[in-house]
């Protein structure tokens, strides 16, 4: 029998079929069931399999994950500054790292004392470990590039160590949120994590055993294998297949109106209808595997309503983006004559607004689709708020009533949460001690070089983080959804609090956002853990472990690079290596907010209405609730989810549009037809098929990036061809 197999709990398998086959799903009448909710995927398709005396931390995970921390932290910095928007994947990592546990079991020899460094065939408990240390390395420290924004736009060096520990600080405050609010985010089963499934029933799949493993594993390869070379064709050899439009090559560039609609190759071409992506890296934006169908017809419906919104508005001349010559899809700011808007000219030598320079330049103008854009995203944080109360006051109230989230020896019925009592649980007295250390740390690293912020705000904008982690984790959790626009609710009011002090503005942004949206990778990762049945005490270690690590290499290469690049860093357009636009979008959002908050979106300003958006957005969810109410037996009230439609409705005005029309057919044959009419498929492959279509098109992207698209130093263009246009010349339906 496989080490790793024990026996599941009775109620899902006849106890005299051996341990090894429990996987199959042959074996259970239950297979052939249609998932329907969280409860079946979190008891039908993640295996509650566990074996307790499997090793975790062990001499592997040390090594493995630091070396994989290390790279991942490094590799996220470098992709800061690259023109290239990358991220450093977790199926990346997760890959790599059976590799190499699998390598150093065979390598090392497992007898006498190497017994304790090589303790038998590498397991889940372990690669789940590594995988958490890696990925926490890996994300870009948010204090980091507001420490990199000072040092390139204001001449503001702080000292290294006030820096570090800065950064320490407001990443662990966001661990310290997310271990109070276990018992609401990650215990229960409603806390579903469906962007954690693929990395689960691949990790199960590679450790588990059994007939049915093996041939979940062959099946995979075969996958990534595929995937993996079938990238390079709309990657590098074959562009065109990033978005194919018929109605744009029938039209042939003779309208701008069929362009805007339909147009979708190239950054900001257009909207994407029915506008066909090949190319995986582009509709896996979908997440058409995993994401739950209520979320993707949400996102559809939001979606439908953008197509209609963005151009109505854009020919009716909401914003004056039309009559002003702006072009259709632009995130940039324009002056009153369409140019580009030099924000600098309008800012004295401490980098804070001159009204006499500003009243020569004048204000700056968005195109209307991002200004459209902008009013639906508040929109959509307003009604995150309104959506959580009104869905889920009782999952609210249980967490927090008599202080609930801070009290020892809950209980909840969740197999998975019940296959953890074999483990020693994380105490909440040390998740609290760890907050209160690291907000201790971030007021004394505000005052050690200048003043950032003073005591009192990072206080009160820390209370707005754990509001904003409850809410927006809570939807991840639920949906999979991430919301990412309470940014600027949050720079409103610092812009109340702190006007025109755009330092101040990033600082209540890092403390009073960042730190709450951290939590969502956080609970996520301990949902991981609970999946895999890792030791939370582990899983703990291994955050915490990554989470340093990464905030001293951000730290290290960020020195580094500004030091070598710093004049093509602080030029707006860059070079095809290297880029500043990171830390110049956070610098151009402080500027907005910070300096020009009361001149854009004051009472009668032209983007007035824009802040207005969280207040709609609020009451947005209401009908659809009240409706509820009043014909409970229709499902339709209910089914919708409205963050995620608001959010869709100005989604679209954003770089290439093409994967959403694959999205939503690949949706609907994975979430309605292969759920509902394959079952038994659902269960064995859907979500290993999204790992693997992520990993290999994920590492095949990694390899490129470097080999071909200069991200080692060197671009390689492939020879062009009609498939592989030179970009100088205009594409089909440009101007």
């Amino acid at each position: 029998m496989d080490k790793e197999c024990s026996v599941r709990d009775k109620q899902y398998s006849p106890a005299v079929v051996p341990c090894a086959e429990f996987s199959d799903p042959e074996w259970s009448s239950a297979q052939s069931h249609v998932v329907k909710d969280a409860l079946d995927i979190t008891t039908l398709i993640v295996s509650a399999e566990d074996n307790p005396t499997l090793p975790a931390l062990t001499f592997r995970f040390w090594v493995i994950g630091t070396g994989l921390a290390i790279f991942g932290s490094v590799l996220s910095e470098i992709y800061f500054w690259k023109p290239q928007a990358t991220t450093v994947s977790s199926l990346f990592q997760l890959i790599i790292s059976y590799a190499l546990g699998n390598a150093m079991h065979r390598m090392m020899p497992s007898t006498g004392f190497w017994r304790h460094l090589n303790p038998g065939p590498f397991n889940i408990k372990e690669h789940t470990c590594i995988t958490v240390m890696a990925s926490t390395a890996s994300l870009t420290a948010s204090s980091i590039g507001i420490i990199a924004t000072l040092d390139l736009f204001y001449g503001i060096n702080l000292h290294p160590i006030s820096a570090i520990f800065q950064t320490f600080a407001s990443q662990l405050i966001g661990y310290g949120f997310a271990g109070v609010l276990r018992n609401l985010l990650v215990w229960p089963t409603h806390a579903l994590y469906p962007s954690q499934l693929p990395s689960i029933s691949l990790l199960q799949s590679m450790h588990l055993g059994g007939l049915l493993n093996h041939r979940k594993m062959k099946y995979f390869w075969i996958v990534f294998t595929a995937i993996f070379c079938w990238e390079i064709i709309p990657t590098w050899m074959f562009p065109m297949l990033t978005a194919v439009s018929a109605v744009c090559l029938i039209d042939n560039g003779r309208s701008s109106f069929v362009r805007n609609l339909f147009g979708a190759g190239s950054s900001n071409e257009g909207l994407g209808l029915v506008s066909f992506a090949f190319d995986w890296t582009l509709i896996t934006q979908a997440y058409p595997l995993f994401w739950p169908l209520q979320t993707q017809v949400s996102a559809w419906v939001g979606i439908s309503f953008c197509y209609i919104l963005m151009m109505v508005s854009y020919y009716k001349d909401v914003f004056q983006g039309y009559s002003r010559g702006l072009p259709f899809m632009s995130s940039s700011l324009f002056t009153g004559k369409g140019s580009m808007y030099n924000q600098t000219s309008i800012l004295d030598s401490r980098y804070q607004l001159d009204t006499q320079k500003y009243a020569v330049v004048g204000p700056p103008y968005m195109t209307t689709t991002f200004a459209v854009s902008q009013l639906a995203g508040y929109a959509s944080m307003g009604a995150a708020f309104s959506h959580v109360i009104l869905w889920h006051r009782r999952e609210l109230w249980a967490a927090f009533k008599d202080f609930n989230f801070l009290k020892a020896g809950q209980e909840f019925d969740d197999v998975h949460f019940q296959k953890m009592k074999a483990y020693k649980e994380v105490p909440q007295w040390w998740y609290i001690t760890l907050f209160g250390t690291s907000l201790a740390l971030a007021i004394g690293t505000a005052y050690a070089d200048i003043n950032l912020l003073p005591w009192w705000s990072i206080i009160v904008f820390t209370a707005i983080a754990f509001i904003v982690a409850v809410v927006l984790s809570f939807i991840y959790a639920v949906t999979g959804f991430q919301l990412c626009t309470c940014s600027v609710l949050v720079q409103i009011i610092a812009a109340y609090l702190h006007p025109q002090q755009p330092i101040r503005n990033m600082y209540a942004k890092l403390y009073g956002y960042n730190t709450g949206y951290q939590t969502l990778y956080m609970v996520a990762d301990l949902k991981l853990g609970q999946y895999a049945k890792v030791p939370p005490r582990s899983t703990f270690v291994a955050q915490l472990s990554g989470t340093i690590i990464g905030a001293i290499f951000n730290y290290i290469l960020y020195k580094s690079i500004v030091g070598t690049h710093r004049e093509d860093l602080q030029d707006p357009i860059g070079t095809r290596l290297w880029s500043g636009w990171n830390a110049q979008q956070i610098n151009s959002a402080a500027i907005t907010w910070g300096a020009l908050a009361r001149e854009l979106y004051a009472p009668g300003k032209l983007y007035f209405q824009l802040p207005l958006g969280h207040l709609y957005g609020f009451l947005a969810p209401f009908p659809l609730y009240f409706m509820h109410r009043l014909y409970p037996s229709q499902r339709f009230w209910s089914y919708l989810n409205m963050p995620v439609i608001l959010t869709y409705v100005g989604w679209l005005p954003y770089a290439v549009n093409g994967a959403w029309w694959p999205g939503f057919v690949i949706g609907l044959a994975s979430q309605w037809w292969a759920r509902t009419r394959r079952p038994k498929w659902y269960m064995k492959y859907n979500y290993l098929t999204s790992a693997a279509l992520d990993g290999g098109s994920s590492i095949i992207y990694f390899i490129l990036n470097f080999a071909v698209f200069g991200a080692g130093g060197n671009i390689i263009s492939f020879p062009y061809w009609w498939g592989n246009p030179d970009p100088t010349i205009s594409s089909v339906g440009a101007h």
